[in-house]
């Protein structure tokens, strides 16, 4: 099973369409097992690699268009009747008749319509749902990242990649922006509107200012409580909903003494659901390296220069069914080691730890907020 896999990867890195990347990037941020995880991370980054572009920057190429137009919408056709597809804040697609409203569902064909267009747009509506589930989760996961991580994008990048693409725009849209120095200063927020044009919380027209600017999504500990209350207000007279947590997001700091410290205790002794310590991989988390008989008995969270180490006590086995897991983990210790992610196991270095204070307010927010939800 294990070299079919293999082989599966193989042949999507062989395909090299723009889809076939993009659920080989999938694979690798969310497989189970390490090594095809890894192997999977080293094809996309291989081809990142060869066409002279990070990751991060090669999965904005990788975006679907699902085959919508230039608006971001599609015609189905029934013949006498017309229906537009658009996209909610999850991606999820749905239509409006021609009048504009928002109807629950396509529609059936009637006698008056003409069978064949409107069987052919009944199956091209199914098709792009099933499309749009495959990819909606990862198109929004990514620009969550973007923001935790502190992503930034030149100004004509973000113009192609985000506002003008045909899919994705539905998200950049639900969502505030930010202008950044070269010191990488926020120095104003902006939303996208429909017509693709740039305004302020007042809903005047932005024009990005010159100089040398990148452009990314600013976190809530950055924007200001008079922007994040206009924008809110903004957003809600709008009726926008945000894609994920920006706003409203739960912000957390570190206490002196943590700061001063390389374990986090604040958890000792508490325990969680093992299906939410295993779906912390969806955020950006790695599955510590597998131990005698498959056994894994930490996570680590990626932070650059550093990682955080979870210790989870039982753990679980690489391919570990939800049913056969512990029901809970308990977490028995929460460290900051000072050295990169992949190449953190046991023994290897693991004296090297690090004091929380070299984590910065937004990264330490984010750390604290990805274990706080696994108690919710």
């Amino acid at each position: 099973q294990h070299k079919r896999a293999t082989v599966g990867l193989d042949i999507l890195a062989a395909i090299g369409s723009d889809i076939a990347l993009m659920q080989l990037n999938g694979i690798a941020q969310k497989l189970k097992f390490k090594a095809l995880q890894e192997r999977a991370k080293e094809k996309i980054a291989n081809i990142a690699e060869s066409r002279e572009l990070t990751v991060a920057e090669l999965e904005d190429r990788l975006a679907p268009d699902l085959g919508l137009d230039d608006n971001g919408s599609l015609l189905l056709d029934f013949g006498p009747r017309q229906f537009t597809v658009s996209f909610d804040e999850t991606l999820k697609p749905f239509v409006r008749d021609a009048s504009g409203s928002r109807l629950k569902d396509l529609p059936k064909p009637n006698k008056s319509d003409d069978e064949s267009q409107a069987n052919n747009a009944v199956n091209r509506y199914k098709l792009l749902k099933k499309d749009a589930r495959t990819v909606a989760a990862q198109q929004v996961a990514r620009l969550e990242s973007a923001m935790c991580l502190r992503r930034r994008w030149s100004p004509e990048n973000f113009q192609l990649f985000l506002v003008e693409h045909p899919l994705v725009r539905h998200l950049t849209r639900r969502l505030i922006w930010g202008v950044y120095s070269a010191e990488n200063q926020l120095l104003a927020c902006f939303r996208v509107a429909e017509d693709n044009s740039y305004s302020t919380a007042d809903d005047d027209l932005f024009t990005l200012p010159e100089g040398d600017i990148s452009i990314g999504i600013p976190h809530v500990l950055e924007i200001s409580p008079t922007d994040a209350a206009a924008f809110g207000q903004l957003f809600a007279d709008y009726e926008l909903l945000p894609p994920f947590r920006q706003l409203d997001r739960n912000s957390y700091a570190l206490t002196e003494a943590e700061r001063n410290a390389s374990e986090l205790t604040r958890w000792a002794g508490r325990k969680c659901p093992s299906g939410r310590v295993m779906g912390l991989a969806n955020k950006g988390w790695m599955r510590g390296e597998p131990q005698d008989g498959g056994w894994i008995g930490w996570m680590i969270k990626p932070l650059g220069r550093w990682s955080l180490i979870m210790e989870i006590d039982e753990g679980f086995a690489v391919g570990m069914s939800p049913a056969e897991l512990s029901a809970e983990q308990l977490l028995s210790k929460l460290w900051l080691w000072e050295g990169k992610a992949e190449s953190y196991g046991w023994g290897s270095n693991s004296t090297q730890e690090a004091q929380f204070s070299v984590l910065d307010a937004i990264t330490a927010s984010e750390l604290i907020n990805d274990i706080e939800a696994l108690f919710e």
